[in-house]
């Protein structure tokens, strides 16, 4: 998922049309404290940051995700009028990890939201089965090197699925363990996102084996890797 903090209703918009058209999963905020407030419900896999913005600027943000060890990692590219070297400078000292100089293309756009995408999955820790990367620092997913664009809870579930190949969990376990609940409801929230996982898997969604009255595992294949 890729958030896009721009207040500028119609740049927004458009941003979102053109990431969503890449193939991207993509969100907006107006504003800098209302894209932080969501963040405690869910983690993007980058943001797309304006500077200009209400109620909390980008640079104000940008601090804050740095200095908060749950959402250093998420990789941000700041968008700004300025371009001279001395404001690139600022802007990559600041803990950005690229940045676009207004007014933009959205084919830069989106070329530069593969680049810092790329970079980032390159990270060792996490796992790698059949070409599939997981990086679990950096909050991202990579298939024969294309960036898979999970939501939270997809990558989460993935994530514990390679942490323990062949152990078969139930869905209450799922949702407790994934979502955090603790009571046994809409158990069908699990098998639709297992369904929308193995879709974005391709080839490999058919590792994730449903065993019958049970529950879903990592199956065999992935064992012997």
């Amino acid at each position: 998922m890729i958030w896009c903090v721009e207040d500028d209703e119609n740049i927004r918009e458009l941003e979102i049309y053109a990431l969503k058209a890449a193939g991207f999963e993509a969100r907006g905020f107006d504003n800098g404290l209302a894209c932080l407030e969501a963040l405690a419900q869910e983690l993007p896999s980058l943001l797309i940051l304006d500077v200009m913005l209400p109620r909390m600027d980008g640079w104000e943000l940008l601090g804050k995700l740095r200095e908060n060890p749950s959402y250093a990692a998420i990789p941000v590219i700041m968008a700004t009028v300025k371009g001279g070297e001395a404001d690139k400078a600022r802007t990559l000292d600041a803990g950005a990890d690229d940045y676009l100089v207004k007014p933009f293309s959205m084919i830069e756009l989106c070329a530069r939201v593969r680049a810092v995408l790329r970079r980032c999955v390159k990270s060792e820790s996490g796992a790698q089965i059949h070409g599939l990367v997981l990086d679990s620092e950096r909050h991202f997913a990579s298939l024969n090197g294309q960036v898979l664009a999970l939501t939270y809870k997809e990558f989460k579930l993935l994530e514990l699925f390679l942490s323990s190949p062949g152990r078969v969990f139930n869905r209450e376990q799922l949702l407790s363990l994934v979502w955090g609940v603790d009571y046994y409801r809409e158990t069908r929230t699990v098998d639709m996102h297992i369904n929308t996982l193995r879709r974005k898997l391709g080839s490999l969604g058919s590792l994730i084996e449903t065993v019958r009255n049970v529950g879903y595992r990592l199956g065999n294949k992935a064992c012997s890797e």
